[in-house]
């Protein structure tokens, strides 16, 4: 069975557009996942990369345009400009890490419907995705205890960190980013899911 290393931003619009195809191309192909959130900010530091703020006007208005048309093209609904922004994902991060955990120990919860949900709350809801009620509503929303938000704070905090440093290791530098721990074939965009797809056909 292939294992599918998902790393990404929960500040990461593309992220968000990606939906739920990972899922459902794991799915087909009986892979597994494992969540990787990360500092997406801090890859673009380490990597080489410009932090979106610092990108000349003609790159973010190119950005913006596509967005909205995959937004149009994938019927996931786009907050062109979110209130808050960047938000503070830490604390949404080691939420979701601390799920993910959670769901490998009981079997239940649904650690990539929880992942989208906290991506949809910046980008779809204009949400704040740091603040403590919407992590805790997102958490029950999808099979988990609430009090993840706080009891998985240290766990999710140790592993975001080693979630950046293993990504500059295996070759990461944006998001979304996606490696067939088999094969170390690397993906990188919600544009290369299909690729993903046409390489566990092969497998």
């Amino acid at each position: 069975m292939a294992h599918i290393d998902y790393f990404f931003g929960l500040v990461s619009s593309w992220s968000y557009l990606a939906g739920l195809r990972l899922e459902e191309i794991a799915a087909r192909h009986g892979a597994s996942i494992t969540y990787r959130p990360l500092d997406l900010l801090a890859l673009f530091d380490r990597t080489g990369g410009t932090r979106p703020a610092a990108r000349h006007p003609n790159r973010i208005a190119y950005r913006d345009q596509e967005r909205a048309r995959w937004s149009r093209r994938l019927g996931l609904p786009i907050v062109a400009k979110p209130t808050i922004f960047p938000p503070n994902v830490a604390p949404a991060s080691y939420a979701l890490i601390a799920a993910q955990s959670a769901a490998e120990r009981s079997g239940t919860g649904d650690v990539g419907g929880l992942a989208h949900a906290l991506l949809a709350t910046t980008w779809a809801e204009d949400r704040d995705v740091a603040s403590d009620a919407v992590i805790r509503e997102k958490l029950a929303a999808f099979g988990f205890d609430p009090n993840l938000a706080t009891t998985g704070l240290f766990e999710g905090a140790l592993a975001y960190e080693k979630n950046l440093d293993e990504a500059i290791e295996r070759g990461v530098f944006g998001a979304p980013f996606y490696i067939v721990r088999e094969t170390d074939q690397r993906f990188w965009g919600q544009d290369r899911l299909d690729f993903l797809d046409e390489h566990l056909d092969s497998l």
